[in-house]
């Protein structure tokens, strides 16, 4: 009888894929999360759109964009605006009132939309004060006649613009200027502001509340009378 013992049998191997049951599920996950990518990124365009979808977005231009978008400015400013004896009263009345009702707002601040009928003072540096008729005692108004316009009132005072429809902060500032300088060509190049004190002039404007007791408006429109 052989004294060496016999072999002890030998478990059998197990399968890579026994082994490794966890690489089957990420393979599982990968192949749907790709199915998922293919299903979000497809995009069903309505009959009739396609050639607008391939234009792709508008590109903005500030050479063409105070023209273009001036006129609808001016006329929403014009529907917003409030005669300012009674807009100085609301203010001084009730502040936040008076933003709810008359307001935008405009990165924290308030911008409003007035109109009123007054005298021009003297000016200096491009801005003129104005004696509005029935304005409340101790509220200054003040207006803005070039050549630098400063602000972006024209911008804001709508609320038609925000800067989601620009691709940066440049383009959102350059479309304020773009205003402005369409706002100098079309209603105050016309006028000589040296020849403008003691004039009688009817104003339509936006201006930001910084102080309820003095009011820097930029014109929309502007009638000498």
């Amino acid at each position: 009888m052989s004294t060496a013992s016999a072999a002890a049998p030998r478990a059998p191997r197990r399968s890579a894929r026994t082994r490794t049951p966890l690489g089957r599920w990420i393979g599982i996950g990968l192949a749907l999360l790709g199915l998922l990518v293919v299903v979000l990124g497809t995009r069903v365009v309505p009959q009739g759109q396609e050639a607008e979808l391939a234009e792709g977005p508008a590109t903005f231009d500030k050479t063409t964009f105070g023209a273009e978008q001036f006129p609808a400015v001016q006329e929403g400013i014009a529907e917003r605006a409030v005669p300012a004896p009674a807009l100085a009263e609301a203010i001084a009345a009730d502040p936040e009132a008076a933003a709810e009702e008359h307001g935008i707002d405009a990165a924290g601040q308030t911008v409003f939309c007035t109109t009123f009928t007054g005298t021009v003072q003297e000016g200096e540096g491009g801005i003129h004060e104005i004696a509005v008729d029935g304005m409340p005692e101790g509220v200054t108004v003040r207006l803005q006649t070039g050549p630098a316009i400063n602000g972006t009132e024209l911008r804001d005072a709508t609320g038609q613009f925000d800067f989601s429809q620009f691709t940066n902060q440049i383009e959102f500032q350059d479309a304020g200027s773009a205003l402005n300088d369409e706002m100098k060509a079309t209603v105050l190049d016309p006028v000589d502001p040296a020849e403008l004190s003691g004039e009688t002039v009817t104003v339509t404007g936006a201006f930001t509340l910084i102080n309820p007791e003095g009011w820097l408006v930029t014109p929309s429109a502007l009638a000498v009378s």
